[in-house]
């Protein structure tokens, strides 16, 4: 039975006007820091801690290392921005979600890497976790708008890719895993995400779509759902 807190619960909203010492900040920037905000809010709920060592809605997944996960979605973007500009050809994000060797199989080495890096991470603690990732997000709030536009940065192995590119690729694990987490502690259905950030979220899935499936199996998906034999729209 849900807890007088949990049935009160307010929820999360991917909604932070992202300003700093350098400006606004707009585009994908702005709607990574938003997602970064509404992720950074469930993990410092105490719903979180409470339920830290049982088991995710995610197979195989534990809340506190889908917690470390969540955090990563954030930390890695200032992981990566510390290291050079690298050369070579950028890809979009959907291209960088192309790249990788996705599977639903949950005992796949990707998944299994996946998790491990999640408990790694979620091994300092629930507090911690919750407080790096403020941390974090006030950090990556001053320090996005002074990178320059066409930044690159050299992510998972070795793979180049826009800054802008990689934070579209963050913003979905932000939000997918933002109500992972939310459903896993019995929250609330699902947080409420803030339209451009859904719209980034959305672009990035839709292009992986296309590139998996072919726009015409994208468009029978979206308006002939009869037609849709190879399931287009599912792409991770």
């Amino acid at each position: 039975m849900a807890s007088d807190s949990k049935s009160e619960s307010k929820p999360i909203r991917f909604t932070r006007r992202s300003t700093c010492e350098h400006g606004q900040v707009d585009g994908v920037r702005a709607a990574f820091l938003e997602a970064a905000a509404g992720a950074t809010s469930i993990l410092g709920r105490a719903e979180v801690a409470e339920h830290w060592r049982e088991v995710s809605v995610l197979p195989e997944f534990s809340i506190s290392g889908l917690a470390g996960h969540l955090l990563r979605g954030i930390k890695t973007v200032d992981t990566y921005l510390d290291g050079p500009d690298p050369e070579g050809a950028s890809m979009s994000a959907a291209q960088y979600y192309d790249s990788l060797a996705l599977t639903a199989d949950v005992s796949s080495p990707l998944n299994r890497a996946i998790r491990t890096r999640g408990e790694d991470e979620a091994s300092i603690g629930c507090r911690a976790v919750a407080a790096e990732a403020v941390a974090l997000l006030n950090r990556l709030s001053v320090r996005l708008p002074a990178e320059a536009p066409g930044r690159r940065l050299q992510v998972l192995d070795g793979l180049v890719i826009t800054l802008d590119e990689y934070l579209r690729t963050r913003i979905v694990e932000l939000v997918l895993h933002s109500e992972d987490l939310a459903l896993s502690v019995d929250l609330f259905d699902a947080p409420e995400v803030a339209p451009t950030v859904a719209t980034v979220a959305i672009e990035t899935l839709v292009d992986l779509a296309r590139i998996r499936h072919g726009d015409w199996a994208v468009v029978r998906a979206l308006a002939r759902r009869e037609r849709d034999s190879v399931n287009a729209l599912r792409v991770l």
